[in-house]
């Protein structure tokens, strides 16, 4: 998993062009939430800027941090200049002074280290603060679709899914981090809940290929296996792909 996580700079602009963004239902979910405006927030593992848009379009002052430095360059390409970045990761963060109303992570959250996650969390919230986490899989709504990349995959990748970090099954009501907040985070934070927003788009067949090229299960190939997968799958997609970006959110509140 760890070389998955340090893969994606060497596709830091197919990401950012690639990758769907988030809608506006998500920094609704977060206020309403939250009872209200908030002013400040930092975000966990912010890639190429798609959610820290989201964000700081709505007004709030975000400090947004990445590991990784060329999707920090991506993103300071396309972030309002009232965005303060930060190249670290959770765990590279220490709290100080400053604390947020608001730390989410969006589609970043399982490649943080699982050994104390909640109270390096908790530590940079302001008390009655926010924790907000989104994500789900991408994956095309035509079963038939669906049953034919896995096949041309199938020689090289069994799967190209991130399994639950906890083993939580995907029929599970309550899915991770969900699971984990509940269980094992309830000396920092309560009041856990999960709430779905439901996506449906449409991509070209060159851009779902695209989309796919920034998946860390590929990007951890051997660069000529990866060519060979993707030629295979690109054999069988029709030219339009319907896919479903569902995302998975979860909220929790300080103690």
């Amino acid at each position: 998993m760890p070389d998955r996580a340090r893969s994606f700079g060497e596709r830091a602009q197919a990401y950012e062009r690639f990758r769907p963004g988030y809608p506006v239902e998500l920094f609704d979910l977060v206020r309403e939430y939250a009872g209200g405006p908030v002013p400040s927030a930092l975000e966990i593992g912010a890639g190429t800027g798609k959610a820290t848009r989201l964000f700081a379009g709505h007004g709030i002052a975000v400090t947004a941090t990445e590991p990784d430095g060329a999707m920090l360059a991506e993103l300071r390409e396309h972030v309002p200049a009232s965005v303060r970045t930060v190249r670290a990761s959770l765990e590279e963060l220490r709290p100080g002074r400053r604390r947020y109303g608001l730390v989410y992570a969006v589609a970043a959250l399982h490649w943080t280290e699982p050994e104390g996650r909640w109270a390096r969390v908790a530590s940079l919230l302001e008390s009655a603060g926010v924790f907000a986490s989104a994500g789900g899989q991408v994956r095309p709504v035509d079963p038939a679709v669906t049953e034919a990349v896995r096949a041309a995959r199938a020689p090289f990748l069994e799967s190209d899914e991130i399994p639950s970090p906890d083993g939580t099954p995907p029929e599970g009501a309550m899915q991770w981090p969900g699971t984990e907040l509940q269980r094992s985070a309830s000396a920092w934070f309560t009041d856990v809940r999960q709430a779905v927003i439901d996506r449906r788009l449409t991509m070209s067949a060159d851009d779902y290929l695209g989309y796919l090229s920034t998946v860390s299960a590929y990007l951890a190939l051997p660069a000529v296996e990866r060519e060979h997968v993707f030629r295979r799958i690109s054999r069988v997609l029709p030219a339009r792909v319907e896919i479903a970006a569902d995302l998975v959110v979860h909220l929790a509140r300080r103690r």
